[in-house]
């Protein structure tokens, strides 16, 4: 759900789509039958478990501009456990159960559902876990918690202009045999839009502290990663000739990686706006 995760949020989105397939909730289960791309996440709620949390979560979703969100909350009723809500009523206790032993649920928790393509909501449901953890006091506080991001796509499909698009640096090196790399044509989408870049990026405590990646170095493989995103080799040395021309006298392979250091500081003061930690900018323009 995000490409800088606050590990000190406990809950863990979980994939629970099979739960759904062929369900009395027509909803999801016509989504899925639809589009083979369909998955439903699901994002537990530890504590969430009443009415009054949940409709606030639902009403928080819609100023989002999202439809809703689905959910389940636990509850002991005449000494069982149960789920509640439409979605539980309508696809049964069987798999309701089945998705709270999944999430490892019980009474007095809830859970939430979002469900789609994921590449179109992965972020708002990032977003929801983070609502979540806040708003149950689930984030752990006076702590530090770090993580490397890798594995970034080098290339994502660009839905407006229908075709494959640079996902973040199109300088860094894919991460993919170079030879097989160079004899990809536009056919190998599947294959281009599964491979992943050198690039990462050090977060601690969902702040994105550092960037970086292993340059692209050798100019056959930078013509043929712009080639790919649909520029002509005459655009590229129009654009980044300087560049080009000095690898192609022999530069070595490197990387590297850039510490924001005013990020650390403002992590450090415990604030949440970076204008609070440096000296010049009265706005954001500045």
């Amino acid at each position: 759900g995000s490409d800088k995760p606050d590990l000190r949020n406990p809950i863990e989105m979980q994939n629970v789509t099979d739960h759904f397939r062929g369900s009395g909730f027509k909803v999801f289960a016509g989504m899925i039958e639809k589009d083979s791309k369909v998955e439903v996440w699901a994002i537990p709620a530890p504590g969430g478990g009443n009415r009054a949390f949940c409709d606030r979560m639902n009403s928080w979703a819609q100023g989002e501009g999202q439809p809703g969100l689905g959910y389940i909350f636990f509850r002991e009723e005449g000494g069982a456990l149960e789920g509640a809500g439409p979605v539980a009523k309508n696809i049964g206790p069987e798999r309701t159960d089945a998705i709270r032993t999944q999430l490892g649920l019980g009474a007095g928790d809830a859970v939430f559902f979002v469900a789609g393509q994921p590449a179109k909501f992965a972020s708002f449901a990032g977003q929801a876990r983070t609502r979540a953890g806040t708003e149950l006091g689930l984030v752990e506080e006076g702590v530090f918690k770090f993580c490397w991001i890798v594995d970034f796509p080098m290339f994502e499909w660009n839905e407006d202009e229908k075709k494959i698009d640079f996902s973040h640096n199109p300088f860094s090196m894919p991460n993919y045999p170079l030879d097989k790399f160079l004899a990809l044509d536009k056919d190998d989408v599947d294959e281009i839009l599964g491979m992943t870049a050198f690039q990462y990026d050090i977060v601690c405590n969902g702040v994105e502290l550092s960037s970086g990646a292993v340059r692209n170095h050798k100019p056959d493989v930078m013509y043929k990663a712009f080639e790919i995103a649909g520029y002509d080799k005459s655009v590229v040395e129009t654009k980044f000739g300087g560049m080009l021309n000095a690898f192609k006298y022999g530069a070595p392979p490197h990387g590297g990686l850039a510490p924001g250091i005013d990020r650390m500081v403002m992590l450090l003061a415990g604030v949440e706006n970076l204008r609070e930690v440096t000296m010049f900018p009265m706005n954001q323009q500045a």
